[in-house]
């Protein structure tokens, strides 16, 4: 019970006390506190009466929800939130919840008067009187909009790098796969030339040998779509006319759809011309469409290809660079992809379409040429509402400097008239061993090293090539490096590169010759044959 202390006469003029605080400031502490809470204007704060009904309003809500005291006061505080939160019982449920837990803590959409939303942190507290009944709710409601557009912004960047040091990781994985692959594949080329020339005239035998040059051959076609994701496939960009690409490409589309596909070409008029390599985009174009048509299953649709300037990139694409591109895409209506698959959509041999129906490099091939010519792979895609991709790619200026000079190599040259002394540079010996071998069977005399280093010791000695030949991708030491050095030692010696990557400049050097692995015999004698012909 309360101690009331009286006042004595020569205490007149003190004031009285209640459990020592002065009775006579109670009703001017009540007032400050309700100018502090009225003038509070970061925070909207309000008593809910036990039926939700709003029964007092500061400066603050006002400022945040736009409603003027006599405007909101009486109404039920359920008008704050969206028609969907309303339809589901939200308010009710909270109030609910703050009755049987005491407070309730949580953030959504809430509405203004003028119908904009945002996007709120929200309180609300159970108050009782002394004996424990419900009198009201107190809530307290914050803005939180920026906040949380910094915030998904920020975990945007975050899985933007995410994404982006996981394909450049895979980039070098798949790089580095394909080529260890490539060198394989080289060998089993070159022992497969030297075996042509001993097979015995037996119709079975040739069969089997021209099954293992085709194995071969499906293997380089998957070596090149691992470096096209990986971003060091050769290229050779020049401006292309999408409509022309497209328009020449319908009836081998038409035909790769089948009678149960209806192609949809709308392209917009005046489409600027694509910087992109043409061939590389016919096959990313094919493959989409292939990809489209067996989103379907095993029913029929329609799908359409698009094309369309666009002069302001999105900003949320993060292109490589502020200028102009095209926008090529690809729309079906068929099963679509949820938000995991999507994510994985391009990463390499990620497949949905079963075991023997697809490699799950279509899609990462489209990437990677995307990628290397400066714009980007974007996939939309709902279940069961189907998929969208688009292509962008930048517009060829005037200023871009178009394809380098490529080497073009006959398969009808025969074998060289003129013997080379050859010095061949490999760091994988069962390459080295059997380019050795396809080489001495060609006619010429060669020398074997399996570095840059021991390739320059030799070259500085006294002893005579005429031609040196060697693989790029080498440790220590690149090919490109090593024809550098060679270009000071001996200036006028030819000079062949023998690799499957793309940054290799051929055009810095006016005599290096360049021969894509895994090469052939014909395309070998090919080259030598050039360097014999001076």
């Amino acid at each position: 019970m309360a101690e009331v202390i009286e006042s004595s006469p020569s205490e007149e003029g003190e004031q009285q006390r209640v459990d020592g605080i002065p009775t006579g400031n109670l009703a001017g502490s009540d007032t400050q506190f309700r100018i502090l809470v009225e003038g509070v204007a970061d925070y909207a704060i309000y008593m809910i009466d036990p039926t939700g009904h709003v029964a007092s309003w500061n400066s603050g809500a006002q400022r945040i929800k736009g409603y003027a005291p006599v405007d909101i006061i009486g109404s039920h505080y359920r008008r704050f939130y969206t028609p969907d939160d309303q339809a589901a019982g939200e308010p009710e449920r909270n109030l609910q919840r703050a009755v049987v837990e005491g407070r309730v803590e949580a953030e959504g959409w809430r509405v203004r008067k003028d119908g904009s939303r945002f996007w709120a942190h929200v309180i609300i507290d159970r108050i009782q009187d002394d004996k424990g009944a419900l009198i009201g709710f107190a809530k307290i409601t914050r803005d939180v909009t920026e906040q949380r557009d910094a915030a998904l912004k920020l975990e945007e960047a975050k899985m933007a790098l995410f994404q982006a040091q996981k394909m450049e990781a895979m980039g070098q994985l798949t790089g580095g796969v394909a080529h260890d692959f490539n060198n394989l594949l080289m060998a089993i080329q070159s022992a497969l030339d030297l075996l042509s020339r001993r097979l015995p005239d037996d119709e079975r035998t040739r069969a089997i040998f021209a099954a293992a040059l085709a194995g071969v051959q499906r293997g380089a076609s998957l070596t090149q779509r691992m470096l096209a994701f990986a971003r060091r496939q050769e290229l050779s960009p020049r401006a292309v006319d999408a409509s022309e690409l497209v328009r020449g490409m319908s009836k081998l589309l038409d035909h790769t759809l089948g009678e149960r596909f209806q192609l949809a070409i709308r392209l917009a008029p005046r489409l600027n011309p694509m910087l992109v390599d043409p061939h590389q985009l016919e096959l990313a174009l094919l493959n989409l469409v292939v990809n489209a048509r067996d989103a379907y299953g095993e029913r029929g649709g329609r799908i359409g290809i698009e094309a369309e300037n666009v002069d302001v990139p999105e900003k949320h694409l993060r292109l490589p660079e502020a200028r102009r591109y095209v926008r090529l895409s690809v729309v079906d209506q068929g099963q679509g992809m949820d938000a995991d698959t999507l994510a994985r959509a391009t990463d390499p041999f990620f497949t949905t379409k079963g075991v023997g129906k697809g490699t799950g490099l279509g899609l990462s091939m489209v990437h990677g040429l995307a990628a290397q010519s400066q714009g980007r792979l974007v996939l939309h895609s709902q279940p069961e509402e189907g998929t969208r991709a688009e292509l962008w790619l930048p517009v060829a200026e005037a200023c871009d400097a178009i394809a380098v000079e490529e080497v073009v190599v006959s398969d009808d040259v025969g074998d060289a008239t003129v013997a080379l002394r050859v010095l061949a540079v490999d760091d994988d010996h069962l390459v080295l061993m059997t380019l050795a071998a396809l080489l001495e069977d060609l006619g010429h005399t060669v020398t074997t090293v399996s570095s840059a280093r021991h390739a320059l010791e030799r070259l500085q000695s006294s002893e005579h090539y005429d031609v040196l030949m060697t693989d790029y991708a080498m440790p220590h030491m690149t090919g490109e490096e090593l024809a550098r050095e060679v270009r000071q030692l001996r200036p006028g010696m030819p000079i062949v590169l023998a690799t499957a990557y793309a940054e290799v400049p051929a055009s810095a050097f006016s005599s290096l010759l360049r021969l894509n692995k895994p090469f052939d015999r014909a395309h070998l004698a090919s080259v030598l044959g050039r360097i014999t012909l001076g």
